[in-house]
């Protein structure tokens, strides 16, 4: 028989949320612990979703819900500044067959998805809560939680992003970098033409795209090289992106008219992070953007967070034995599968850097999705 087990995960989102619901529909007791009181339940604007996250998006059991939610198409065009369609090309269905190539959705959404699946595993959360490793062993680790809670685990799960404290914490002295791009992101109404992502390079800004989230809604998007943050207030917000996709035409002009409401628009660096070695230190162990985070030229970042949930969970519940050679078997997998995808994502964003016109920017995303149609 199986031992009884209890696991904490720090962090609620795609990442530590899937490993939540996965742990528990295997009867492995879970503490949640979330800083953001709201959960994270607004923050964002749009996500692209390949096929291989919607492949573990259905293991989850929360496909039909996704699929209701969000927008699924199977192509992306290559555009011209003045929204002259250059190229339209078939995506890779990574998922599998049965599945869209890609779905876009609203962020909100899928994290409010994902909220109530966790809540229904029967998973204890604690919100506006973080956790302090005091000390662990063979056999466990001790927290303190800042609700005045002290517990005892038998694994800790660090979900809890790029700037994971816990990763420091355990002395993985590894940090996010900055690849020297930067991208405006908004949510705005989804012209009745925009029926898949398309992809503007040149002009004003690296590259211009939208994606479709909806029947209403989509998120445009816009790269740069980045900016002193300091140099831009967040009033300006709108300004700045409208500044940049004016220059654009096709169905660009519909979608900036809308970019009105700073509050609405995201300004963020591009980063990247990939820590090489164990993601574990005794009982504590990375996952997701904790371990891993590339910039978003090839949406794979939250595809990534949550394969890593489905290894993990895979190996915690299919074992006896928690240990360092289960827990170096999910690293070996998942840098295998991880390290392809951020090198990939980091090239296709110098290679705008630099401003290389013979770049396989083509070849280099088919040849990194085609790795993806396998599972994690």
């Amino acid at each position: 028989m199986a031992p009884s087990r209890n696991v904490l995960v720090i962090g609620g989102g795609a990442a530590g949320n899937a490993l939540t619901i996965l742990l528990r529909r295997a009867g492995v007791a879970v503490d949640l612990v979330e800083a953001k009181q709201d959960w994270n339940a607004t923050a964002g604007s749009g996500i692209t979703l390949q096929g291989n996250a919607l492949r573990v998006l259905r293991d989850l059991g929360v496909w039909e819900r996704v699929e209701a939610s969000g927008y699924g198409f199977g192509s992306v065009g290559i555009t011209a500044p003045d929204g002259t369609v250059l190229h339209v090309q078939d995506d890779l269905r990574t998922g599998g067959d049965d599945l869209p190539a890609t779905v876009g959705m609203q962020r909100p959404q899928l994290q409010q998805i994902l909220i109530e699946a966790v809540r229904a595993s029967g998973a204890t959360i604690r919100l506006g809560t973080t956790a302090t490793i005091v000390g662990q062993d063979d056999d466990g680790v001790t927290v303190h939680l800042s609700d005045g809670h002290e517990a005892r685990y038998d694994l800790v799960v660090a979900a809890d992003g790029l700037g994971s404290t816990t990763r420091a914490a355990i002395g993985i002295t590894d940090t996010p970098r900055p690849t020297g791009m930067a991208i405006w992101r908004v949510a705005a109404p989804r012209p009745a033409g925009v029926t898949r992502t398309d992809l503007a390079y040149g002009g004003p800004a690296f590259i211009a795209g939208y994606c479709p989230t909806s029947q209403d809604t989509l998120y445009a998007y816009v790269v740069e090289a980045n900016r002193d943050r300091a140099t831009i207030p967040a009033e300006r917000y709108a300004d700045e992106m409208v500044r940049l996709a004016s220059a654009y035409g096709g169905h660009w002009p519909e979608i900036t008219k809308t970019i009105t409401d700073p509050a609405q628009v995201n300004y963020t660096w591009f980063d990247q992070m990939l820590v090489e070695g164990a993601w574990h230190r005794g009982r504590v162990v990375l996952i997701g953007d904790a371990a891993h985070c590339c910039p978003p030229t090839l949406a794979q970042g939250a595809a990534m967070s949550l394969e890593d949930a489905v290894v993990l969970s895979e190996l915690l519940t299919g074992s006896d034995t928690w240990d360092d050679a289960l827990l170096n078997a999910y690293y070996e997998r998942r840098i295998a599968r991880v390290r392809p995808v951020v090198e990939a994502s980091v090239q296709l964003g110098q290679w705008q850097l630099d401003q290389v016109r013979d770049a396989d920017v083509p070849g280099l995303m088919a040849r990194t999705m085609t790795t993806l149609q396998e599972r994690p």
